[in-house]
Order: structure tokens, then sequence, then C-alpha cells
């Protein structure tokens, strides 16, 4: 892989499928995997250059910024998107030096006008509907967590089961609004309820004593905070045990959207909820109260027989769009052996950037670890997170948008920048409202190449110029504008030395799950298969006809088998995964930045042997199991470590006890150690599986390897482990490829 890709992601946040742009439509068509960019906005950068002060813009309908590839002549300054000449003010001179400086591509913008409303919002709505250990380990988790909070940032508490109370802090706990589970609220109800549609609250400051009830800076509401979660009790709702509890998460969360719609008009805040399982009762309902009636399953789904599924998807839909107008966050923190309709509520948190934890019980070091990252902060102790943000891409004159994949919601500003004829994801428009970011998040945008036809207007392009402009309130209540501005060349005969296999693994990946939601899982399958024979074709070097003469170029060599592993990932295949699983799966993948994606789509592998002094990379492959080895693998949602058939048989017999065998106990803490450090800043904290050859939980591997020795592959002696699967091979996948390729 060329380092300049690795090198221009860490400067700028980007990772382009192709690094190069081809100049027809028709040279785009030959490329089968689109051109496309993964940009992380927030990537953590030490020496990113700022300016305090607002942005020099270019005219209407352009709207870029002004950057390192504008032409200054004199008194004014040539777009490098629109080619338009502009006026650069004179009060501007001190800061062009910073601006146009070749290494300013991105630049951060300290706005002088601040967040006047404050820090960020957070509002806790806790399930009191679970067992009393995972009611227990909840409440020390969240006492935690508010150690955690800045003190400027403000707090509220809901507290739900079959009923909702939303508590005034402002009385130490004392008095708190109850609200009917069963019913499904309007926000102006919701509001009148609290007081503040009151015919007395035309006065501001009225209506800032109103809130203040409900939403207190930490500082000021610690004690009452503490107070309120300390006398917090499990909901006491009698129910037979052939019922499930009564849990009221729908009116829940809707409380606490119109509760932030009213009192913190977008501010910047985050919903947490904390929720162990399902909406049994009023709005959002996923399943009855009886037991006898079981959770939707995917196979009920494919069959329109889950009877509350559509009205439930609905009502969170409708929910989330709320949430995303006032620039509201909903996380969910689950604590759940069961599902918990996650599936239902997934657009709360896809639409409005929000994170998901998947946790069997709040007692896990799952939930209480990822609940205390969630607030992580930066090199500065500011939380390292964005808050009612938006995002826009300007391109230059030969490239369009065909849409975006990721987390946010159109803002539906279709202009001249967007594709008429391609359209991908989220399309239709060129600005996002993301709502919330960290550090992680990543957006992919799929581009269109425009037809040279009216490139005589404009002179011979040489180049493409993409710009990213990022708006956001930082914690800090400062508001702040990041600026990414690249160019890439334009390329009418070879493009074969531009590709990045890893960034296009990813996009591809995107556009896959994308598609899935539409269409069958086989002929999304298909549509991978044949932009893998697309891109072969253009770019192997083979005869006609002779599979033996089929090379892959050293830029393609990966691809495929980024490919063959993404169709067998669980976030194509439903087997083995409940509704709620792959919803999750799918989530984060939409997240995360285009490292931590590939570890999802083909996991790391690595060999621990006794006398090797660290562990080594080996393939993801049944040939890699042997009985003297611990083997590690992450998959980024699991760390499991796998001992083969000896080490096991050693293990059990205690050597690691005996003084005399100090260097196996050494061996077996190898991989444990490399463990920890992959654990650093994984959010959200992997499941850790410790298992050996023949152990239950081995399965965590055997589906992830490929299986070249399987209970039907020719005699392979006794090299590596036999996998029970049907599944085709990666070099039976190779091969098929070849063939599909050159005939």
């Amino acid at each position: 892989m060329d380092t300049d890709f690795l090198t221009q992601e860490d400067v700028d946040g980007v990772r382009f499928s192709w690094n190069a742009f081809p100049t027809t439509r028709i040279a785009q068509s030959r490329l089968a995997v689109p051109p496309g960019v993964l940009y992380t906005p927030l990537r953590p950068r030490d020496d990113l250059p700022t300016v305090t002060a607002d942005p020099v813009v270019c005219r209407k309908p352009c709207g870029a910024v002004l950057n390192p590839y504008a032409q200054i002549n004199g008194n004014t300054w040539i777009c490098p998107v629109c080619y338009s000449p502009n006026p650069l003010p004179a009060t501007y001179t001190e800061h062009l030096a910073t601006v146009c400086d070749p290494q300013s591509t991105t630049l951060e913008y300290i706005m002088p006008r601040t967040n006047a409303s404050g820090g960020p919002v957070f509002v806790f709505v806790i399930d009191t509907c679970v067992s009393a250990d995972d009611f227990e380990a909840l409440r020390e988790s969240i006492m935690v967590t508010i150690n955690l909070i800045p003190p400027d940032a403000a707090v509220s508490i809901i507290a739900y089961g079959k009923d909702v109370r939303l508590f005034e802090l402002e009385s130490d706990g004392m008095c708190s609004y109850a609200f009917n589970g069963k019913r499904t609220y309007t926000h102006e109800e919701i509001c009148r309820n609290l007081g503040f549609l009151s015919s007395k609250l035309h006065n501001p400051h009225l209506a800032n004593s109103t809130a203040q009830k409900f939403v207190q800076p930490a500082a000021m509401a610690e004690y009452s905070f503490e107070l309120i979660i300390e006398g917090l009790k499990r909901d006491s709702w009698r129910y037979k045990p052939s019922d499930r509890q009564l849990r009221c998460t729908g009116t829940a969360l809707a409380v606490a959207s119109s509760l932030l719609r009213a009192a913190c008009r977008k501010r910047g805040a985050h919903i947490l909820l904390f929720n162990g399982g399902p909406c049994t009762y009023g709005p959002g309902l996923i399943v009855g109260q009886k037991f006898k009636e079981p959770i939707r399953s995917h196979h009920l789904i494919e069959a329109k027989e889950a009877k509350h599924y559509n009205a439930a998807k609905a009502y969170y839909k409708k929910l989330a769009h709320e949430c995303t107008e006032n620039g509201t966050v909903v996380n969910i923190f689950i604590g759940a052996y069961d599902q918990v309709g996650l599936l239902e509520m997934e657009e709360l948190c896809d639409e409005t950037g929000g994170v998901i934890v998947l946790s069997d019980s709040f007692t896990t070091s799952i939930f209480k670890q990822s609940l205390q990252r969630f607030l992580q902060t930066d090199h500065n102790d500011q939380l390292a997170m964005g808050l009612n943000s938006t995002l826009e891409v300007k391109t230059s004159k030969h490239l369009r948008i065909s849409g975006f994949l990721g987390h946010g919601i159109s803002l539906n500003r279709d202009d001249h920048f967007v594709s008429k004829s391609n359209k991908v994801g989220i399309s239709g428009t060129s600005s996002l409202k993301l709502s919330s970011l960290r550090p992680n998040n990543t957006y992919a945008v799929i581009f269109d190449c425009e037809n040279g036809q009216d490139r005589d207007a404009y002179g011979q392009v040489e180049y493409a110029t993409i710009q990213f402009i990022t708006y956001y309130y930082h914690p800090d209540t400062t508001t702040r504008l990041k600026v990414t501005t690249v160019r890439k060349p334009m390329n009418a005969v070879d493009l074969a030395w531009s590709f990045d296999q890893e960034a296009a693994a990813v996009l591809v990946a995107r556009m896959a799950i994308n598609k899935v939601l539409r269409e069958d899982v086989a002929d999304v399958i298909q549509w991978i298969d044949q932009t893998l024979t697309g891109l072969m074709k253009s770019f192997a070097e083979y005869h006609k006809g002779d599979p033996a003469s089929f090379r892959c170029p050293s830029q393609f060599t990966l691809f495929p088998q980024f490919m063959y592993h993404l169709r067998r990932s669980q976030f194509l295949q439903l087997f083995n995964n409940s509704p709620d699983e792959t919803a999750f799966y799918r989530h984060v993948f939409n997240t995360e930045d285009t490292n931590n994606s590939l570890i999802m789509i083909q996991p790391t592998l690595m060999a621990f042997e006794q006398g090797a002094e660290e562990g080594e990379p080996v393939l993801l492959d049944s040939l890699s199991i042997q009985p003297e080895r611990i083997l590690l693998l992450d998959t980024f949602f699991h760390i499991l470590i796998f001992h083969g058939a000896t080490v096991a048989a050693w293990r059990q017999a205690g050597y690691q006890d005996d003084p005399e065998y100090e260097s196996f106990k050494e061996f077996l803490e190898q991989p444990r150690i490399e463990a920890a450090s992959l654990l650093v800043d994984r959010f959200p904290l992997p499941r850790f599986i410790d298992t050996e050859d023949g152990g239950s939980q081995a399965r965590f591997l055997y589906s992830k390897l490929n299986p070249t020795k399987t209970y039907n592959s020719a005699n392979l002696g006794d090299t590596g482990a036999t996998i029970l699967t049907d599944d085709v091979n990666l070099q039976s996948f190779m091969e098929q490829l070849q063939k599909l390729v050159v005939f």
C-alpha cells in the first residue's frame, strides 16, 4: 500500500478509493469501484493549524472557503472550486499566511461568537424494570459518570417503568412530574404539563427559570443528582411470571426529546438511554406483555408477520427526526440478554449520530468501561466530541456528489454540486446534519464524474478540488468550522497506480450494507461479485480463455480477499444473529474509520509460540490452528484467545503454577498483554473470550477462518483444524474469479 495514502489520512483525515479521477463517465464505469472518499472530520491531530476569525467565503452559489489552492492576485483570490474571482478583505492580512500555507490543507476556524446557551446537556433516561443486580450496577455506573461530566455541562434525570418520571433537580428530587406510559403525548402536551407553555412564560427569564427546574449545570446539580440516583427504586408495578414487565421506553424518549426542545433549543444535547428490555407498553411497542408472544426475528420480519414492527419503526423514526432538528443526540446503552428492539430504534442513533453499546448486563465491564469512554476527553481536558454539527462538501465543476454513507440526515440542499443521474445512500444533497461528532466518526462520500462537454468553457482541467466544511459547537462553548481541501489529478489514461484497496473495500462494504436494507442478501452478494469481476477485468493481466495466465497487480492483490470475507460477514449474513445484533454491527461499521472497518471485514489473527519473543501475524485460515500455538483473534467486536490442544492440556494440568515452568506461564501471558493493548482506545469495549481447542466458544474463531480444511476436503494430513462448513474456501473463490474474468 502506498504510504502517501496513510500520510494524507493522518493530515487531512481522508482516504480515497481512487487517488485520481477519470475524465469521462464511460471511463468511470470501467473502474467498477466508484470514486469515493472516507472522511473523518475530528481525526485527532496535534499540529492542527487554527485561526481565530471568521473564514473568507466564495460568492454564492459556491460558498467554498479560502484555502491553500486559491490563487491570490493582489486584493482578489480565485476560488479553486468554481474558478470565480473574489475580493480579499483588507483586514484579513494577518491570517493570510496561515490560511494559504501549503500545510494548511486542513484548518480549523475558532469563530469569535460562542454558543451562548452554554455547554452540552446530558439527559439520563433510566430503565427501572431490571433485575436487582443490574439496577445496583447501573446506579453505581451513573454515579461515576456524573464526576466525568464537565462542571459547565448540564444534566437531567428521567426514570421509566410502567410510567415516566421527570425529576426536579431544584427540589433535590423531592418533586417529580409523572407521565402515563401508555399515552401518546404531543410535544405541546408535554411542554404544557411541565409549565413551558404557560401564559406567564412570555418572559424569557421566567422560561429559563422553568427550565432550571429540570436541567442544571453539573457543578450546581451534583448533590441533587446523587441524591436522586441513590433514592431511585426499581419499578414496583406487579406482573405475573408469565408476563413481561411493563416498560414504556417510547414515552420516556418522547418526554426527553420534548424537554430538550423546550428547555435547550439547539444547544447540543445527548440523551443517554439505559435500556434493559423491550418496550412492552405505550407508543413504540416492540412486543406484547405476554411471554407466549415471541419477540420478532429476521424470519418474522421478512415474512411480514412481526405485527408491531412497522408501527414501532415509524414511531421511532418520527422521534429521530424531531431530535435531529433540535441537534439532540440519542445514545443507547443496552444491558440485556434478550433483544430490546434496537432494530426498530436504530434510526434514533443512525440519524443523530449517537452511539450504541450492546452488553448482556449492566454488571459487565463492556457496559461500565464503554460508558466511561463515551465521556473521554482530549489533550485540553475537553470532551472529545462536536455538537449540533453539519457537514458540507464542495466539488469542482467536473465532479458531482452521488450521495453520503454514514450517520446523519439530509439537509435537502440539492445544488449544483449534486449529481442528478447517479444516487447512492443519502442522496440529492451536498450537506448533512450530523448532530454529533466523535474522533472516529467517518463519513463516506461517493462521487460522479461529469462528461467533459463543457470543459472548453473553463480550460483543460488537470485537477479535481474537493472541500469538506464541518460546522460544530465545541464543548468549551466555542463555535468552530473545520475546513479540509484536497486536490486529486484527473487522468484519462492510467488509474491503476491510484487505487487504495483498503479504502475501496470499506466503501464497497458501506454500499453493500446500504443495499441490503432494501434488497435481498443474494442480490447484494451478486452485486459484490460483479463489482469484483468488473474491477479485475479492467486491471488484471491475463490471456483470454487461460485462467493460469491471470496476474493481479500489487495495488489490487488484497481486494479479492476483502470481498471474500465481506460476503461471509455478519453485516450481510443474518444466520446466528438476532435483528438487534445485526443492527448493532451495521451501525458500528458505518461509524468507524478505515482501519477499524477493515478489522471488522477481515479480522486480524496473531500466533504465539513458545520461545518467540512476540506474536506474529498469520493467515486467517484453518491451517493456522496448531496444537502448540496460542492464537489471538481481533474482530473489533470480540477479542478472542484460542489455546491449541497441547497448550490447553498443559494449562489444564496446571504447569503454569509450577515454578519450574515459569516460561510457560510467561507464554500464556503474552497474548493477554497484546489483547490489553488492543483495548486501550477501543469503543465500544469488545467482548473478551478465552477458549481452547474443542471449547464451545471456539466457534467465534472457526466462523471467521478461511475453511481450507473441511469435512469434505481432500486429505491435508494433521495440518490445521477441520471446519464443519459448506462455505467455499478462499482458494476456490479465487479460482472461480479467475475463470469469470478470463472467459
